[in-house]
């Protein structure tokens, strides 16, 4: 009887450590399986992206810490980078190693003429209206909590105008929060309507 029960105990402890081993080894496999499901959601949302080169953009994720190395074209395009991989769901942290390079010469403001100090400024301002768009544009689609096909969401100057139709006045107030959340939006217009399944009935 005492050999029998000792022999119960010893397999009981062999079995224990083999499952905890295997939960180990699950945890390990896991957190691979997440950070390869995130790299891969990280590349495919850079390459859908019109305003990115993507191809000089590389992604490494370690643990839910995304790590961004290559080249962009300006300092806009680093931000974009950034903020549409740090919205992606599992995202822990982005360490943004972009490097920009410049495509045109380097000219200093005094070099430039009125006229093309205005242009800058103007060239420079589209383009930070275009990574506004996008950013909030991307983060709407991806929420689940919001119909984000039927939001337009258009940008000048750092104003967000907000319209097309939501089905509650809490996905009126998600959308304008997420708008109002994105990087250099000076101010939110909401022109969104709500529309209830009674109406559309």
């Amino acid at each position: 009887m005492k050999r029998t029960l000792l022999s119960m105990i010893v397999a009981t402890s062999l079995t224990t450590a083999a499952y905890a081993g295997d939960m180990n080894t699950d945890n390990k496999w896991e957190k691979g399986a997440k950070d390869a499901w995130i790299d891969g959601k990280a590349e495919a949302t850079l390459l859908f992206n019109g305003n990115l080169d993507s191809f000089d953009i590389n992604t490494d994720v370690d643990n839910g810490n995304v790590i961004l190395t290559g080249k962009v074209e300006n300092s806009v395009d680093k931000k974009l980078a950034e903020e549409l991989v740090a919205n992606i769901d599992g995202v822990k942290s982005v360490d943004n190693k972009l490097t920009i390079v410049e495509n045109r010469k380097d000219m200093s403001e005094d070099s430039m003429s009125d006229d093309m100090k205005t242009a800058y400024d103007k060239s420079t301002s589209e383009l930070t209206d275009a990574k506004i768009a996008t950013v909030i544009k991307t983060r709407l689609l991806m929420d689940t909590d919001i119909s984000g096909f039927d939001i337009d969401v258009d940008v000048e100057a750092g104003n967000v105008t907000l319209t097309g139709d939501v089905d509650s006045d809490a996905e009126r107030d998600l959308v304008i929060a997420i708008a109002k959340g994105a990087s250099d939006v000076k101010d939110v217009e909401d022109n969104l309507r709500v529309v209830t399944e009674t109406a559309m009935n």
